[in-house]
């Protein structure tokens, strides 16, 4: 299948070549995926999906277009050459468009990094796993329903072709199970989650763990006090820190600081947070949920600190992002079959300290410990920050008593500088961090 993929690919770039496209690529995103709902001790919905979608891009000097087709047949093929062409040939000129530097391009041989799995999970095994996690969390004292859980396995392959040299593959596979728990009754219910995702089958959490866990978090929330407004230290766990270098990811992504929209913008090679912070972008960890054998545009990947001691080092770029701020690409231009090259991080990471979770708080005698957020206050251009919370209260360096319905604010940049790691790092998301520690951040309470 990858040889004749590669094959319809070569096809169409040269077909867009033959009728005068400067220059063009093609990619082509197969996948194939099963997933199943169980709640409440019964089958609630089984679904499967498969795609095989191909997208062309056409240069014609300064002006480019992408179209995509589903439909693989040699006659829809020829016609996607001709409406993209026509397409190029009618939009205004991007004066920042164009394929990757040649010089760039991934040459080989790819890393292995054992992203495919091929076992073959069936609709009763994930129905199985599904009802397991379910009866487990339902098993927790104190949960007194399900708000549903699911298992579901999926595979994927992308291969790209450009004008310039540039043709490759590489697949995957991704399986995960899931479970949200409640407990309580009427006002009083609070609800958690848990879940266990992998690129391979065998390294997944037992379903029967998932579940517990889901119980016992839903569990612990029960009976929320409220905090009185003031300034505190806060702490995030890891499941919502991850959510910190999300922001910052945006804020350093090549479009917004070419647009003049991060709050970062102006600090290249500056302190921007703590020293001893470093955050690390890593495509080639093997069997990672985010790694990568080569960019959306065929640039080798490597791991890079993005942050070093506090200092940062780099943008993310993609060819376009590269040109309009005249720095090398850093290999961190993704694509879809409808669009041009994007930007993203791979698997990104904030290193760990040797500072214990419970050593990170253990001084703080007034303080909250973070669980949940809600909402999307985050200002990219200014950094500002404010958003919904639920978690713990911190007494004298002790997790006590649940905390509901609170504002945390700040802006970013301060937030950055005063964030401390924990030692506990582990990769269970594509991007990941360990429990960090914010002194001085705004708490709108009782």
């Amino acid at each position: 299948m990858a040889d004749q993929t590669l094959s319809i690919l070569e096809d169409l770039v040269k077909g867009a070549r033959a009728k005068g496209a400067d220059a063009a690529d093609a990619v082509a995103v197969d996948a194939r995926s099963r997933g199943v709902s169980w709640r409440e001790g019964q089958l609630e919905d089984v679904e499967g999906s498969e795609g095989e979608d191909i997208g062309l891009r056409i240069l014609i000097g300064k002006q480019q277009a992408m179209v995509s087709t589903s439909d693989r047949r040699p006659e829809s093929l020829a016609e996607l050459i001709d409406r993209t062409f026509a397409m190029a040939k009618a939009v205004p000129e991007d004066e920042f468009c164009g394929l990757a530097p040649e010089d760039r391009l991934h040459k080989g041989p790819y890393a292995e990094l054992d992203l495919y799995d091929e076992t073959a999970v069936s609709a009763d095994t994930l129905r199985q796993m599904a009802a397991e996690a379910e009866d487990a969390a339902r098993a927790v004292e104190g949960v007194t329903n399900s708000d549903g859980a699911g298992a579901s396995a999926s595979t994927w392959a992308i291969s790209l072709v450009t004008s310039h040299g540039f043709a490759g593959h590489y697949q995957g596979s991704s399986f995960s199970t899931s479970v949200s728990a409640l407990a309580g009754t009427g006002t009083g219910m609070e609800r958690d989650y848990e879940f266990s995702s992998k690129r391979h089958f065998s390294d997944l959490a037992s379903p029967t763990e998932v579940g517990r866990a889901a119980g016992e978090k839903a569990v612990r929330r029960l009976n929320p006090s409220k905090i009185e407004s003031g300034q505190y230290p806060v702490v995030f766990d890891p499941r919502e820190a991850k959510s910190l270098l999300g922001h910052f990811s945006g804020a350093i992504s090549g479009t917004s600081v070419a647009r003049g929209t991060s709050f970062l913008k102006d600090l290249m090679d500056q302190p921007v947070f703590a020293g001893g912070v470093t955050i690390v972008d890593d495509p080639l960890i093997v069997r990672g949920l985010s790694s990568k054998l080569f960019d959306g545009e065929g640039v080798a990947v490597a791991a890079s600190s993005l942050v070093d001691d506090g200092t940062l080092t780099s943008w993310l770029l993609n060819s376009a992002a590269a040109r309009q701020l005249g720095l090398p690409v850093t290999g961190h231009g993704s694509r879809g079959t409808s669009s041009a090259p994007g930007i993203s991080s791979s698997n990104l990471y904030m290193q760990a300290s040797d500072v214990s979770p419970e050593d990170l708080y253990a001084d703080i005698k007034d303080g909250l410990y973070v669980t949940e957020l809600i909402g999307m206050g985050v200002n990219g251009v200014t950094g500002d920050y404010s958003r919904g919370a639920a978690g713990f209260r911190i007494r004298n360096g002790e997790l006590c008593e649940a905390i509901s319905e609170v504002t945390i604010a700040g802006n970013l940049k301060d937030m950055f500088m005063a964030l401390v790691p924990a030692s506990d790092l582990e990769f269970k998301y594509g991007t990941n961090a360990p429990t960090v520690r914010i002194d001085g951040m705004m708490i709108a309470g009782a």
